[in-house]
């Protein structure tokens, strides 16, 4: 089971064994030990399951006090799936890495804490599920603007179908008051009061 690094060290792409014949197909969505081998934690609270319709674009979205690692998949369709490194003074601040997420390759995403993710869906529509190693937050909820000219993130549309919180998010410039430290290592700490803006 390869365990793909990016250029943003802690951000994995998985690719599982799969085990296919006539019958159709078998393979380990998840296994702690292995997972936890490659530096993805075996602690995980919560998952989720989205359904959405071509052009719908979900994020970025990170959660500021209690941040969720994700461990991303598409159980149905395809989307470009997107990380972006969010931790003030990380070498990679403010990089971000995409990688195609189907149904058919079968592949993983994993987005460690301190990263925002989000997605686009390039089929006619996809489900996504994904592990989160924290609970939702809705007041801790981190929302990035997706189209950032900073970021530079290069969507495959130009015109996504957005939420009223993602249309109406900040840029990393307006946020930076509110992200996570970086300390060294994949995963954040909060970020000191005394260093918070006003």
């Amino acid at each position: 089971m390869p365990f793909i690094v990016t250029e943003l060290p802690g951000v994995f792409v998985v690719e599982p064994t799969i085990h296919q014949d006539d019958r159709g197909f078998f393979l380990e969505a998840y296994h702690a030990a292995r997972y936890a081998a490659a530096g993805i934690p075996s602690r995980f609270v919560q998952d989720n399951h989205s359904r959405s319709i071509r052009g719908t674009l979900r994020g970025l979205h990170a959660q500021r006090r209690h941040p969720q690692g994700k461990l991303i998949r598409v159980v149905y369709g395809e989307v470009f799936d997107v990380v972006v490194d969010i931790r003030v003074g990380s070498p990679t601040f403010g990089r971000w890495v995409g990688v195609s997420l189907t149904a058919a390759n079968f592949r993983q995403c994993w987005a460690p804490p301190g990263f925002a993710h989000g997605f686009c869906v390039l089929s006619d529509w996809a489900e996504v599920e994904y592990k989160c190693t924290e609970f939702y937050d809705p007041g801790d909820e981190i929302h990035l603007l997706w189209n950032d000219p900073d970021l530079g993130i290069r969507w495959p549309g130009a015109d996504p179908t957005l939420s009223g919180k993602d249309a109406g998010a900040r840029t990393l410039a307006e946020l930076r008051a509110d992200l996570p430290v970086y300390r060294g290592g994949p995963e954040p700490v909060d970020q000191p009061d005394e260093l918070r803006g006003g």
